[in-house]
């Protein structure tokens, strides 16, 4: 009896270590993730090294839209001495919230920034998991308090190089390669397409999209398919100088697109679009740093950032607003204004620009009235669409030739 009584109590006893080693490595456990989770969100503090994490859509060598960014990032780094950046490329949209962990939790940056529109609900659902983390958002409309939204847009410029295409085209029918059919591509395919038929009221805009972003073999294939067509001039949005060779090829003219492409074609680029996102980043790390964006103010923060800001400049390269050789053509042709009379196209183009470059605004593409391709209003007389409508945009204009997904 005394033996099992023992035996009882020693067993009892190592009943209650046991229970005791496990609740201590439970809350072990606890304590650790909560320190894991502290160290995770802890909030940046002004003026101390600030560690920012950019996220691309594509690789850095697309010579388009992340190179682009990618480029920005080098200005940043070079300018500012308390200010480390690190990225990481080719994110497919729908895994962003995988990378954004990685660049919190294992590269401990205090900001991140994604880069693409369809970065938008993962950027978003990250923000909520950690709210005292700075987040901001290429392109897109979901804020928070902790993320902020910008975009360096080129409306402006596709409607400036619109406005060149409509004179140069010989057969009315000037082409589009598009990437994916969202409300950035489409409206900055119809700001092209209202500057060609200002021009050219007859001329028509063919589309054709790729879905994706950076896919040379898709792009050549799509600008394959509208030379068949009849198209003679060609805009796009891809992130390689792709069409901009094939056009060369058939001695065909192209507008670059968000880097210089000048030097793929040096006979046959009239003009592009060039980005400044460093005028951007610049900017809003400056104020990070300085304490005056924090994780708790941002939900009203938008960076629309056009000509007037200096973000984006037309030119087939930097400092040549259109190819000598098409200076000429462009003033044969003319056009009348209501307000500038008659006019020459290059003239025009150069008048235009001014204006918007104006802080003022005294012009703007997407001025009413406009009507969509199936002759409904979409901007009244005497107004200009706001930022609002111009990110959600989904019809098309008078003119656009093709399909268009998500057309109301």
């Amino acid at each position: 009896m005394w033996r099992r009584t023992v035996m009882a109590r020693e067993s009892s006893k190592e009943e209650n270590m046991r229970r005791r080693v496990v609740l201590a490595a439970v809350l072990a456990l606890a304590v650790l993730g909560s320190v894991t989770a502290v160290a995770v969100a802890k909030e940046y503090v002004p003026g101390t090294p600030l560690k920012v994490g950019l996220i691309y859509v594509g690789p850095i060598g697309d010579y388009g839209w992340s190179f682009a960014h990618e480029a920005a990032r080098q200005i940043c780094e070079q300018t500012f001495p308390w200010l480390e950046a690190v990225y990481i490329e080719s994110v497919p949209e729908g895994e962003v919230e995988t990378y954004i962990d990685r660049l919190f939790q294992n590269e401990k940056c205090d900001v991140v920034l994604t880069t693409s529109f369809g970065f938008i609900d993962g950027t978003a659902a990250a923000a909520q998991r950690y709210p005292d983390k700075i987040l901001a958002h290429c392109s897109g409309f979901k804020r928070a308090p902790n993320e902020m939204t910008y975009m360096a847009d080129f409306y402006q410029i596709y409607y400036l190089n619109g406005l060149m295409a409509g004179a140069l085209t010989k057969t009315g029918k000037v082409g589009y390669v598009g990437a994916f059919p969202i409300p950035e591509v489409k409206r900055h395919i119809n700001a092209f397409a209202l500057g060609v038929r200002e021009v050219n009221p007859k001329a028509e805009i063919h589309v054709r999209w790729i879905e994706a972003w950076f896919d040379p073999t898709a792009a050549k294939a799509a600008a394959e398919a509208l030379i068949a067509e009849g198209c003679d001039v060609f805009a796009f949005t891809e992130d390689s100088p792709t069409v901009v060779q094939v056009a060369a090829e058939r001695g065909l003219l192209s507008f670059g697109h968000y880097s210089p492409m000048y030097q793929f074609s040096p006979e046959y680029c009239v003009s592009g679009q060039l980005v400044h996102w460093e005028i951007i980043y610049l900017d809003f790390l400056a104020k990070v740093y300085a304490g005056a964006y924090t994780a708790h103010n941002l939900a009203n923060l938008d960076y629309w950032w056009l000509l007037a800001e200096g973000a984006v400049e037309m030119g087939a390269q930097p400092g040549m607003l259109v190819n000598p050789t098409y200076e000429a053509p462009l003033k044969v042709v003319s056009v009348t204004d209501p307000v500038l009379g008659v006019i020459n196209v290059f003239d025009l183009v150069m008048k235009r620009l001014a204006q918007m470059k104006d802080p003022s605004m005294v012009f703007d593409p997407f001025a009413g009235p406009i009507f969509d391709r199936n002759g409904i209003l979409r901007v009244q007389l005497g107004t200009r669409m706001s930022v609002l409508e111009l990110t959600t945009l989904e019809w098309a204009v008078a003119g656009v030739v093709g399909a268009w997904p998500g057309e109301p």
